[in-house]
């Protein structure tokens, strides 16, 4: 099984804070994985078509060029089989995670978490095929919009 090494899987780590970017890429590269990082969203769109990820880890809020636009832009220039992006984001809102399973993320974890748990995340979309990331997202999107018209239908409910 030594061709199943992640070693293969490039992963493209878009985070405008260093330290989280610094962790998250030492994390997967003690794991096996190649890591680019990118600042922000422009310089994600930049690298895409050169490295060529297996795997998108966006951040959503960044500047000039946010993770919403980098979602945007992946949907428009579309490869076969489409990469697979995992949100990694401080907007907790159901709605906002909602968003960006729509948008096109198979995946929405909110900061902070420990970097172990987005190791074994990659690990996981990285082992399904095309169709099972594709299950996967609509089971994300339905689950979010489960929990939406739970709390909109008992708003008492709400952790605040």
């Amino acid at each position: 099984m030594q061709n199943e090494s992640p070693a293969k899987h490039r992963i493209l780590v878009v985070e405008d804070e260093a330290a989280i970017q610094q962790v998250l890429c030492f994390f997967l590269e003690h794991n096996g994985f190649a890591t680019q990082a990118a600042y922000n969203g422009q310089e994600a769109i930049n690298l895409i078509p050169q490295f060529r990820p297996h795997l998108i880890i966006l951040d959503l809020v960044m500047r000039p060029v946010s993770g919403w636009d980098v979602l945007h832009w992946l949907h428009s220039h579309q490869t076969n089989p489409p990469i697979p992006v995992l949100v990694l984001s401080a907007l907790v809102n159901l709605s906002e995670q909602l968003q960006g399973i729509e948008e096109g993320a198979i995946e929405y974890i909110t900061k902070p978490t420990q970097p172990s748990i987005i190791v074994e995340r990659v690990r996981t979309i990285l082992s399904l095929t095309a169709e099972q990331r594709l299950m996967l997202q609509h089971k994300r999107l339905e689950e979010r919009r489960k929990m939406l018209e739970r709390l909109r239908a008992n708003p008492s409910d709400r952790l605040t």
